[in-house]
């Protein structure tokens, strides 16, 4: 059967004509989906906003958009969740003026806000104390150091009991070899022994571990107070970056306003350069998201790995800090510290060791004793010499002690014990002194931040934002500069990410002069 080679290949061409027409069809059905959903989103977030935005009127014009810009309040800061995709201004200045924008642009977009939304639904806000308790009853660094001060424990019956008894059996195999007596042939000789120390040594020797596990003690509230500081510093450091991925959210959408401003001046004869300046700040504001969603993870990463939790169980701070922003007085944080930092307790009972090393050391002048008791069999059969010989066994007792006369040994074991009670002095005193400077130097930090605080929330944000919805004014009124815009929309930003490290500093203050204390400071 012959076939028409012009009517397969027409046949052929209306079969790829007719799949490419349905391949467009999905093509554009997929692209529609993806612009809908990233318009909903972009709504749906600026909706959830819309209470802590103040706007300004327009004044030359209906067309001209009103920008908003998000105020700051000391109280409770709003725990603002993004509901949708960030929405980035186009990098082509003429996509974006003639009102298109490229499908794979879209794309992009619609894939960073999926990965923040990701990010959010896995959030598990776990309060601060909560962490601190899992972590101290968890960390192995703290269960070692409990370990230790069981040990210690364990040593003190060891050196308060007498050295094992000894017991010893004499005997005289070949009986015409053994010893006679005028009772008979002895055949054996048992003895025990006991040898027992000048009785104050073993008093010396207990207290001595007593302060031993004194200082174990002290080791397992130092690395509790270490791991409770870590927890409390990870913590602050994810609240801090969660407030600022919060802020950057809020500056996106001033950032949009302002590139609405810019090209509604475009439109009635503006500079080109202003709706550019605008898209650029609006992509700083994306690469710094970026990088504070890296930095969350990294401190979700360190706050799990403290608390020992699995990797898909991160936690998330609270939405606002407590903040105690009374600072107590110096003298009374020094004197608190010198009574409950666990580094100065342990010194100390460390020095209180070494002094009872001394008197130890002192003490091998004294004898130690010898005690023991010894029985004798004694036979009265055909072998024995003795024509009185009765057989009757025999029982005696046993005193010793041993002789101290190496004088210098002795003189050397007490002027060592005397170095070390000097070296533990002089530490000490360190320590003191050293603890005293980081108080200081933490009690200046924190009235630093408090003061810098109130200066950033009292005086320099109101009067930014201020100026800001003036020079907005002013220039849609075409009386200022863009330039004068952005600017004045920089340093809002940069107070507000100023606050949150000023609040994060405080926190993280408190808790290094917790930790210098050894207990909170109310």
């Amino acid at each position: 059967m012959h076939t028409n080679p012009i009517k397969n290949e027409k046949s052929v061409e209306a079969k790829w004509l007719y799949r490419s027409a349905i391949l467009g069809q999905i093509f554009l059905l997929a692209f529609c989906g993806g612009c809908n959903l990233a318009h909903q989103r972009k709504e749906v977030m600026k909706s959830a906003r819309s209470h802590a935005t103040l706007g300004t009127k327009p004044t030359n014009g209906s067309d001209i958009p009103e920008v908003h810009i998000a105020t700051y309040s000391n109280d409770a800061h709003t725990d603002v969740k993004p509901t949708g995709g960030i929405h980035t201004p186009e990098h082509n200045l003429s996509d974006t003026v003639s009102g298109e924008t490229h499908p794979l642009k879209q794309t992009q977009h619609v894939v960073v806000a999926s990965a923040v939304l990701a990010l959010d639904e896995t959030d598990n806000i776990t309060t601060l104390d909560s962490l601190i308790r899992l972590a101290l009853s968890v960390h192995p660094s703290i269960q070692a150091a409990r370990q230790k001060a069981s040990a210690l424990r364990h040593r003190i019956p060891q050196v308060t009991a007498l050295e094992d008894p000894t017991f010893g059996n004499t005997f005289w195999p070949i009986q015409d070899q053994a010893l006679q007596t005028a009772g008979g042939r002895v055949g054996h000789q048992f003895s025990i022994g006991q040898k027992v120390p000048w009785p104050e040594k073993i008093k010396v020797k207990e207290r001595v571990a007593q302060k031993e596990v004194e200082i174990a003690e002290t080791e397992v509230i130092q690395v509790e107070q270490e791991i409770t500081e870590a927890v409390r510093l990870a913590y602050y450091q994810l609240w801090l970056t969660d407030h600022l991925i919060q802020v950057v959210q809020q500056n996106k959408l001033l950032v949009e306003d302002l590139i609405k401003i810019a090209e509604a001046r475009y439109r009635t004869g503006g500079s080109q350069s202003d709706l550019l300046k605008a898209q650029i700040e609006s992509d700083k504001l994306d690469e710094e998201l970026i990088h504070l969603l890296q930095e969350k993870e990294v401190a979700r990463a360190d706050l799990g790995t403290l608390v020992q939790q699995p990797a898909h169980l991160m936690p998330t701070a609270v939405s606002e800090l407590e903040l105690i922003s009374a600072i107590p007085d110096l003298e009374v944080i020094i004197a608190e510290a010198e009574k409950s930092n666990p580094n100065l307790q342990g010194l100390r009972a460390q020095l209180d060791r070494d002094r009872e090393k001394i008197h130890l050391a002192s003490l091998q002048r004294y004898p130690d004793f010898n005690l023991g008791v010894g029985y004798s069999i004694i036979s009265d059969d055909q072998n024995v010499i003795s024509p009185v010989a009765n057989g009757r066994d025999n029982l005696n007792f046993s005193v010793g002690l041993s002789l101290p006369l190496w004088k210098e040994k002795n003189e050397s074991g007490v002027s060592e014990a005397i170095h070390h009670r000097n070296r533990q002095t002089h530490l000490r005193d360190a320590e003191h002194n050293r603890l005293i400077g980081q108080i200081r130097r933490q009690v200046a930090a924190a009235e630093a931040s408090v003061d810098q605080l109130h200066l950033f929330v009292d005086r320099l944000i109101p009067k930014t934002e201020r100026t800001l919805r003036l020079t907005t004014a002013d220039y849609q009124g075409k009386k200022a500069d863009f330039s004068d815009l952005i600017e004045n929309y920089q340093d809002l930003l940069s107070y507000q990410i100023q606050v949150a490290r000023a609040k994060a500093d405080i926190a993280s203050t408190h808790a290094k002069i917790a930790r210098l204390v050894g207990k909170q400071v109310k």
